[in-house]
């Protein structure tokens, strides 16, 4: 029987026995029961709803104001189509009495497609009952079953965790959406719902919410064994499962958890939205993260707040965001992010990401200047609606700095608030890192690491003269190495490191002379080594200026190491460089942004740090 093309089959008996008054039998149907020999009159349900006044009904019967109340009261207490919900009605079910008229009700709604149990608190003896109901469910896609063992003991979640989840398999159905956040069930909840995420019933799965679960390492582990079973399972199928959303925030799911998860996320590769923030996950579990974000390509959120990336975690996922084409949403806030990471952050944002449309890295020990660079590289996307920099280290000018930038391209909407900024950082502030102070020593003439056994730090070298140089840098040696010495030192290097290679400029540099033929050479040299590296699809150009700006103070990095004692030759040779066609644009713009805000530490060489502002300027407005 239907009612302007609705189902009544699919509504609550009380529903159509209020509504069987605005039906009119046919002649050749007058002997048949109404419920089955009736068609509605052609009187809109939408208006009779919303304007509750009476009709002309062709019985010659007006509809009583009455029987409109009852009719909307029957509605809103029926699950019209599709769905069921108790949801946030605070009932205590704990036993098949105080369950058998949801059960009733799921038994008779024939077309279920969605049940919402949360915001009730459900026990083992109750779970069975409406899992007895859901047998029949074949229709079953969503279930929203969040916050539903409130004040139960730990030891009754998976048991009936089991038994809904038997009920769903027994079924047939495929769900599409299963939200089991705000249950502290830990590890062994998880258990109760392993074998339901390997079956068929889950090969469909598109949506999987488990926020503060409180699923630990071990529970991280177990849910990343079961999706890739379950990836591996659909894919014999026929229909590999496509996982397009995964929530898991609050669940201490640390570095193992976090890298057992990435590599079930790399096997599948259809994420489009991933939350996992306060996970107590650090560089090498964000690095593992970053590595199967590559694969999700229609990726268009990823939130990690609250981790910690450190440098090494923001490089690497910097990396992965250069794979990246459809993120909107980013949120690395409270990740401990720093200066060195934005940067490298801020590479893949101006080479990227065309339709970002947030971006919060607060409270993550941010200065000024790299702020500054981070807005920079985002400035021209149109789509941006919100970068959020609060709670970093930008002191009061850094502020106001930062708003005249966005002001001065009319865009001071999309800056969020400041008011919690930390004030600039402390250069003599203790790192977090475990290095200790004397794990790298520093040549103060001119800047070279060693190790503990005084050799050069990052090079394999082969040549004695070579070893010599770089132990010790004079212009004397540079010069004996003969005509193959940029031959023998690219030899030496490994070009996807960045900052290995920017030690080695530092170190030919420092060897510089006004005389014409050590001039020639540093400037040769140079010139073939920077050419080489920045022409190299793997190496992080980014990473190369930040260490190059860390090395000579413009920077504070987080190793802990003394700075370089800055000769004028190593600016003079790098006013050089910034004027080549070699040299990325955008690298000038950083150095130009750090120099103008911390220039001051290169007060010893100001003549020659003077000439390189200029000479960044010039190639700016070039």
């Amino acid at each position: 029987m239907k009612f302007y093309g609705l189902n009544l089959d699919m509504i609550h008996g009380s529903v159509i026995t209020c509504l069987r008054p605005l039906c009119i039998a046919t002649p050749r149907q007058s002997a048949r029961p109404a419920a089955l020999s009736s068609k509605f009159c052609p009187i809109k349900l939408q208006a009779f709803l919303h304007q509750q006044r009476t009709f002309n009904i062709r019985l010659g019967k007006l509809m009583a104001s009455q029987d409109i109340a009852q009719l909307t009261e029957a509605l809103a207490k029926t699950h019209v189509g599709e769905e069921l919900s108790y949801r946030g009605q605070g009932l205590k079910l704990d036993d098949k009495q105080s369950v058998e008229g949801i059960a009733r009700e799921i038994e008779q709604c024939k077309y279920l497609k969605a049940l919402r149990l949360e915001g009730n608190t459900i026990g083992v003896e109750a779970a069975r009952v409406i899992a007895k109901a859901l047998e029949s469910k074949k229709e079953l896609q969503r279930c929203h079953w969040s916050d539903m063992f409130t004040g139960r003991l730990r030891s009754e979640i998976p048991p009936a965790l089991k038994s809904l989840g038997n009920a769903l398999m027994t079924s047939g159905t495929r769900l599409t959406e299963l939200d089991l956040s705000d249950n502290a069930f830990g590890p062994d909840g998880v258990k109760g719902i392993e074998v339901l995420l390997k079956s068929p019933a889950c090969h469909t799965l598109q949506e999987l919410r488990l926020n503060n679960c409180g699923m630990g390492i071990g529970g991280g582990i177990i849910l990343a064994s079961a999706l890739a079973e379950c990836y591996k399972q659909s894919s014999v199928a026929g229909s590999p499962l496509k996982l397009k959303v995964f929530i898991a925030g609050r669940n201490r799911l640390e570095n193992d958890g976090a890298i057992a998860l990435a590599h079930s996320f790399q096997m599948i590769g259809s994420l489009e939205e991933v939350h996992m923030p306060q996970n107590g996950i650090n560089h090498p579990g964000i690095t593992a993260l970053a590595t199967a974000m590559q694969h999700s390509l229609n990726l268009r959120v990823l939130n990690l707040n609250d981790n910690t990336f450190t440098k090494r975690g923001a490089v690497a996922m910097a990396q992965a965001l250069r794979h990246l084409r459809n993120v909107q949403v980013i949120n690395f806030g409270d990740c401990l992010v720093r200066s060195e990471g934005a940067i490298a952050i801020s590479a893949a944002l101006r080479e990227g990401l065309p339709i970002l449309k947030e971006l919060n890295l607060s409270f993550g020990e941010i200065s000024e200047a790299a702020a500054l660079v981070v807005a920079t590289a985002v400035q021209d996307k149109a789509g941006l609606q919100k970068l959020d920099l609060n709670g970093n280290c930008l002191g009061e000018d850094g502020c106001e700095a930062l708003k005249e930038f966005w002001e001065s391209v009319n865009r001071a909407d999309v800056l969020g608030s400041l008011s919690d900024d930390e004030g600039e950082l402390d250069e003599e502030e203790e790192d977090d890192e475990d290095t200790e102070e004397d794990d790298e020593e520093q040549n103060c003439v001119n800047g070279t690491k060693e190790n503990s056994d005084g050799s050069p730090a990052k090079v394999t070298l082969c040549s004695p003269g070579l070893l010599s140089f770089l132990h010790s840098p004079t212009s004397e040696k540079l010069l004996n190495l003969g005509a193959k010495r940029t031959q023998l030192i690219e030899q030496q290097l490994d070009f996807s490191d960045a900052t290995k290679i920017a030690e080695v400029f530092l170190q030919i540099t420092s060897v510089y002379k006004e005389e014409a033929e050590v001039k020639q050479v540093v400037f040769e040299t140079v010139d073939t080594l920077l050419r080489k590296a920045f022409s190299s699809p793997h190496f992080q150009s980014y990473i190369f200026v930040s260490s190059l700006m860390v090395n000579l103070g413009l920077l504070k990095g987080e190793e802990k190491m003394k700075n370089v004692c800055v000769l004028p030759g190593h600016l003079i040779v790098l006013e050089h460089c910034v004027g080549q066609d070699y040299f990325p644009v955008d690298l000038v713009d950083v150095l130009e942004i750090f120099l103008t805000r911390n220039g001051k530490v290169l007060e010893s060489c100001s003549s020659a740090r003077d000439a390189l502002k200029t000479a960044l300027e010039k190639r700016i407005t070039a």
